[in-house]
């Protein structure tokens, strides 16, 4: 009987379904750079070393990704310790908890438990657990001495599924088109390829420190309307820059902002590595804050710009790129808009200096 079946399963005229030819073709056309050829190579490079090898090296430093920890940058023990906390919420009604965790640890954890019904691991809001979704508006009116309300922010599994649900709910097809910076970060190329739009990219102005320069904007926007019969609806900003590192000047801010009210065109703003400025000529100023103090002043009229930001816990201080946690905020979008909301929950709410654990909140060897 075995081997009927063995020689039943040789002569099988199956045709496998997926194949190459008939996946969705905007996969093969999407690119992920950072995680490509180069990186797979280095995989088995990796692997080569741990045994007997002929490799003129012996080890690896991987910079396709910002990825701190890997680095050796060490994990902050205040969120540490929280999680921990929620992980296994029977240790906060143990007597020893006290001598184990500092009392500002126990505090906000048991806030979390108290305020998120069925703890972390059971589903939450959409958007996102409410009491963090208020911890991240108190953050941003801080930032930007701006209200910002908790109905429009969603939390995220880090910045990017935040980036590629809005471009999933905004491209229609191939008629479709986004603006992104050149040199870029390839999750922009790819989530456009893969949702089936069409890249339109605008060179950075390397003469003058990578700025965004509003001649090049005109002159992409232009052949992308007029020439390649484009609808442009969004135009992707990154700031500070990835991978050029630049900070925008106020001035460039309000250009863009204006460029896009012009134009009527949906501004993203990726602004993850707002942490890491490495130069003191162009503090960061948010997208947000811009725009708020332009409807102010009256430089552009009050709710027109439809502005969508991102943050990511993956950057900054904290660098929990394996953690996954975001947020993306909205910004003048009708009400009808709804989008996929969270997978992991983050606080992002600023250590003060009463913490007992400010002096450890950036570990110093």
């Amino acid at each position: 009987m075995a081997f009927n079946n063995m020689a039943r399963r040789a002569m099988s005229t199956y045709s496998k379904v997926l194949t190459k030819t008939s996946i969705n073709p905007n996969v093969l056309n999407a690119k992920y750079a950072v995680r490509g050829e180069i990186v797979l190579r280095s995989i088995e490079h990796a692997k080569a070393l741990k045994s007997n090898h002929n490799l003129p090296f012996n080890s690896i430093v991987s910079c396709n990704i910002g990825n701190p920890q890997e680095c050796g940058q060490k994990p902050l023990t205040f969120p540490r310790q929280v999680m921990s906390l929620l992980d296994y919420p029977e240790l906060l009604k143990s007597p020893a908890v006290k001598d184990i965790f500092p009392t500002d640890v126990i505090e906000r954890a048991g806030k979390y438990m108290d305020n998120i019904s069925g703890g972390i691991g059971a589903y939450s809001h959409s958007k996102g657990v409410e009491v963090v979704r208020q911890e991240v508006a108190s953050f941003l009116e801080k930032r930007d001495g701006f209200s910002a309300d908790p109905e429009d922010i969603y939390l995220t599994d880090g910045a990017s599924p935040g980036i590629q649900n809005t471009l999933n709910m905004i491209i229609n097809g191939k008629q479709d088109g986004i603006m992104i910076p050149i040199p870029q970060y390839p999750l922009y190329s790819a989530a456009i390829a893969l949702l089936g739009g069409t890249q339109v990219g605008y060179f950075l102005n390397e003469d003058g420190g990578t700025e965004i320069d509003r001649i090049e904007l005109d002159r992409a926007l232009k052949e992308a309307r007029e020439v390649n019969n484009l609808n442009v609806k969004v135009m992707a900003v990154i700031n500070p820059g990835n991978p050029s590192g630049q900070c925008l000047t106020y001035e460039d801010m309000e250009g863009i902002l204006k460029f896009c009210h012009d134009e009527e065109i949906i501004l993203l703003a990726d602004e993850v590595y707002q942490e890491n400025i490495w130069q003191s000529e162009n503090p960061f100023y948010s997208f947000k804050k811009v725009l708020r103090t332009m409807e102010k002043e009256g430089k552009l009229p009050q709710g027109d710009v439809e502005l969508f930001s991102y943050h990511s816990v993956s950057k900054g201080f904290l660098g929990e790129c394996g953690r996954r946690g975001g947020y993306m905020e909205m910004v003048n979008i009708v009400s009808i808009i709804y989008i996929f909301g969270l997978l992991y929950d983050y606080t992002i709410k600023q250590k003060q200096t009463n913490n007992n654990y400010y002096k450890t909140y950036i570990y110093i060897e």
